[in-house]
């Protein structure tokens, strides 16, 4: 039951997404910008949490969940650290993920060649 609560919940953030590109005229780096910036808004506002305990991985892979990572990494520093926090709670909370991804790039860029787009 927790794939296909996972599955659906994933599968409807990816369908928003898929309908932003088929029917706005917005670019994907601003569709994907806005889905960590409403994962961001509905963590501050204490709705994610509650969609990412039902959905596990199909609320927390997406990048709204990587939003939700963001913010929750920020309240906790500042409630350890203070102030500091803000600027560094982010970062520290993602770092593991986006230290992931920049391997995964470099490997890619490593493996295969590059080619023209014409």
């Amino acid at each position: 039951m927790e794939m296909i609560r996972a599955f659906i919940v994933g599968g409807l953030i990816c369908a928003v997404g898929q309908l932003l590109i088929d029917y706005t005229k917005l670019t994907p780096a601003r569709i994907l910008t806005g889905f960590v910036v409403a994962g961001v808004f509905l963590s501050a506002i204490g709705l994610y949490q509650p969609i990412a305990d039902f959905a596990g991985a199909g609320a927390t892979v997406p990048l709204t969940g990587f939003g939700h990572l963001l913010a929750d990494g920020v309240r906790d520093s500042i409630e350890k650290d203070g102030f500091v926090g803000i600027f560094t709670g982010g970062l520290t909370a993602s770092s593991a993920g986006i230290t992931a991804a920049l391997l995964a790039g470099l490997t890619a860029s490593i493996v295969f060649k590059q080619k023209d787009k014409s």
